[in-house]
């Protein structure tokens, strides 16, 4: 008797807990649209294709000049650069020729302002560089197509679970009123005589089964709430209630699609790929000459923030490293090897892909097998269980063979609302594989 009014306790105490806690109705496309706008793995990758934009747009430098400024300002003893200082200032005179002065000079200062550009002319590893970035930041915007695709996918399936769960609540919670009232209807005709206290023992241990059953169910509800929560970035403690029930998606058929190459995930795994291309052609690229132009303006004056004397410098510059050790020639192996092995984890990738949508396309008809017969075995379980309470209640039927009957039928029940889970899972999870 204790442990019944334990259990009882734990049970109502759950009840009040659950309602205790926020309920919130929510739709599934709602749901989509938060995790959407608010989820953080999405968020994460979209920072991804910020850091591949912004390598990108760094390889301007290829193309574009590299202007800078420079203001200094020296005051000096040193012979050569008095002699210098004052020839920028354009300020000798014939008596600073004097040895004595270019030996011993005066303390000279120096202010020069200098503008300098450098603007690449011939650049080709830089060009491939380039290419590789953009391939990069192509790749991905198509990862960050997929990570939504994904994103899609797992909320319709957190939502299912949510469905499912209160189907179990619902479920259990009509199998637990129909064992209480077996439990009223056996102590009636204990109370009579017709029954023995081992029967009226069965059904209550039955309805304390059920009763640990709806507690699990519960926190499934919970469960998959919060996994909900966690999608859409909610820190709200709250309980969802679908608002669309759980009900056979209608998907179009699918049965001779194959793994489309311009699926999201794959296309970026071969602009990944080609990127690599580059950087290897890129590394080849290196052992040729680099031209450079390259021009500067400086003002010069003894005075600061003055620039009475001026001069500029224009010019190119032709650069080739003919040798630098072997680092060269490891680079290019390395980047040869990288691009190669890109390759290979394409092909494996669409290949993987392929062997995913083939389970997917027989879990899809297991499911839809399984729906059929869990259909037709609730409805039998539901005839044979009328009929074994008929005859229970004229005194033609045992308590136990009333309860196997009862337990078969919640069982049945289940199995069918798991399995349209597990069909409508199948179609969404198939559609997602097929995505372009």
């Amino acid at each position: 008797m204790n442990k019944n009014i334990k259990i009882f306790l734990v049970g109502f105490l759950s009840s009040i807990l659950l309602q205790a806690q926020q309920l919130k109705p929510i739709s599934q496309s709602e749901v989509v649209g938060r995790a959407i706008k608010d989820n953080q793995n999405l968020k994460i990758s979209r920072q991804d294709f910020n850091l591949a934009k912004a390598d990108y747009r760094q390889t301007n430098a290829v193309f574009l000049p590299n202007i800078s400024m420079t203001y200094t300002g020296i005051s000096t003893t040193n012979p050569l650069m008095a002699f210098g200082s004052k020839l920028n200032q354009s300020i000798l005179t014939q008596n600073d020729f004097n040895p004595n002065l270019l030996n011993n000079p005066s303390t000279t200062q120096n202010y020069a302002t200098r503008f300098e550009i450098q603007q690449p002319l011939i650049n080709l590893d830089g060009i491939h560089k380039r290419k590789a970035a953009k391939n990069k930041m192509g790749a991905m915007v198509l990862q960050t197509k997929r990570t939504t695709d994904y994103l899609e996918f797992e909320v319709q399936k957190a939502y299912m679970e949510l469905q499912l769960a209160y189907k179990a609540v619902n479920v259990l919670n009509k199998t637990l009123n129909a064992t209480k009232s077996n439990k009223k209807l056996a102590n009636d005709k204990f109370k009579q005589g017709y029954l023995q206290r081992s029967d009226v023992l069965l059904v209550e241990v039955r309805t304390i089964e059920v009763e640990n059953q709806l507690q699990t169910a519960r926190s499934h509800v919970k469960n998959a709430s919060n996994y909900i929560s966690f999608l859409i970035n909610d820190s709200e403690d709250v309980i969802y209630k679908p608002t669309d029930s759980l009900t056979i998606l209608s998907i179009n058929s699918k049965n001779n699609i194959q793994v489309s190459k311009n699926r999201a995930d794959i296309k970026a795994m071969e602009l990944a790929s080609n990127a690599f291309k580059n950087l290897s052609k890129a590394d080849k690229l290196t052992f040729l000459p680099t031209l450079n132009a390259f021009g500067s303006y400086e003002l010069y004056d003894n005075d600061i923030f003055k620039g009475d004397a001026n001069g500029y410098i224009i010019g190119a510059q032709l650069n080739w490293t003919l040798f630098e050790g072997y680092k060269r020639f490891g680079k290019t192996q390395k980047s040869k090897a990288e691009y190669e092995k890109s390759k290979i984890q394409y092909k494996q990738y669409v290949t993987q892909s392929q062997l995913e949508l083939k389970k997917a396309k027989r879990a899809l008809l297991d499911a839809e097998n399984k729906l059929k017969l869990t259909s037709l075995a609730l409805q039998q379980s539901e005839e044979a269980l009328r009929i074994r309470i008929d005859r229970f209640k004229e005194g033609l039927e045992k308590t136990s063979d009333l309860l196997l009957a009862e337990t078969q039928y919640s069982q049945k029940e289940l199995e069918y609302y798991q399995t349209i889970y597990e069909y409508n899972y199948a179609q969404v999870y198939l559609d997602f594989l097929t995505k372009e």
